[in-house]
C-alpha cells in the first residue's frame, strides 16, 4: 500500500516573485498509463506525483517551475552504455538468475534525469546565459530568518526493492534571498549511488538568478572501502 498524502498549497510573495508549492496525491493508475504512453516509457515511477509542483513566477509572467512530467521527459528511453554496465554489475553481485529479467529493460529503469527546471513565459524576457559567477555558499550559511520553506516530492520508486530512485525539490526563503535545491537521488543496492543536483539562487537586489547543476556518482564498492578506512582510524 502507498502512504496517504494530504493535499496542500502554499504561496509566498518575495518582491515581484510569487512562490507556489503544491502537494497532492499519487497519480491514479489510468492517468499514469496514459502518460507513460505519451513519454514512450513502459511504466512510470510507482509513486508519481504528477500534480505536485514548485513554481517561481515574476509578476510579469516569466519564471521557472519544477514538475515530475517534464523531469521524466529527460529520462533516456533507450538502453544506454552506463545503464548496461550498471545492470551487468548488478547481475554479477547476485547469484539468483531471476534478477536478470528484472534489471534488463528497454529503458532507463533508474529514472535518472538531468532535469533543471521548466522555464515559463517569454524566452526573450527570460534568457539563460553562461556565467563564471557561482552561488555564494557563505551567504547561505549566514543566520537569517527563514520566512518560507517547502519540500515537494515529485516522484519515487523502490526499483523492485533493489534500491531507491527519487526526485524532490526544496525552497528556502530568507529576507535577502531565496534558494532552491532540486535533487535526483539514486541508490542501486550493491552497485552505485548517484546524485544530480540543481541549485537556484536569487538575491533580492539582483536582476538575475544563478543556476548550478552538478552530477556525482560512486560505486558502492568504493564507498565501502572509504568507510572501512574511517572505521579503522576510529578504532
Amino acid at each position: 500500500m502507498h502512504p496517504v498524502f494530504q493535499s496542500s498549497r502554499r504561496d509566498f510573495t518575495f518582491g515581484p516573485w510569487k512562490l507556489s508549492a503544491a502537494r497532492t496525491h499519487i497519480m491514479k493508475s489510468a492517468q499514469a498509463e496514459r502518460l507513460a504512453d505519451e513519454l514512450h516509457m513502459p511504466s512510470l515511477p510507482e509513486m508519481m506525483f504528477g500534480d505536485n509542483i514548485l513554481r517561481i513566477q515574476h509578476d510579469r509572467g516569466f519564471g521557472i517551475e519544477f514538475n515530475a512530467t517534464d523531469a521524466l521527459k529527460c529520462v533516456n528511453n533507450c538502453q544506454g552504455m552506463i545503464k548496461v554496465a550498471c545492470a551487468e554489475e548488478w547481475q554479477e553481485s547476485r547469484n539468483e538468475p531471476e534478477h536478470t529479467k528484472e534489471v534488463v529493460k528497454p529503458y532507463d529503469w533508474t529514472y535518472t534525469t538531468d532535469y533543471k527546471g521548466t522555464l515559463l513565459g517569454d524566452t526573450a524576457t527570460l534568457k539563460v546565459v553562461p556565467t563564471t559567477e557561482h552561488i555564494n555558499t557563505e551567504k547561505l550559511k549566514a543566520r537569517e530568518q527563514i520566512m518560507f520553506f517547502e519540500e515537494v516530492l515529485l516522484f519515487e520508486d523502490e526499483l523492485h526493492d533493489h534500491g531507491v530512485s527519487s526526485l524532490s525539490v526544496k525552497i528556502r526563503v530568507m529576507p535577502s534571498s531565496f534558494f532552491v535545491l532540486l535533487r535526483f537521488f539514486l541508490r542501486v543496492d550493491g552497485v552505485l549511488i548517484r546524485m544530480n543536483d540543481t541549485r537556484l539562487y536569487h538575491e533580492a537586489d539582483k536582476a538575475y538568478m544563478l543556476r548550478e547543476y552538478t552530477s556525482r556518482e560512486s560505486k558502492i564498492s568504493s564507498l565501502k572501502g572509504r568507510f572501512a578506512f574511517v572505521n579503522a582510524q576510529i578504532t
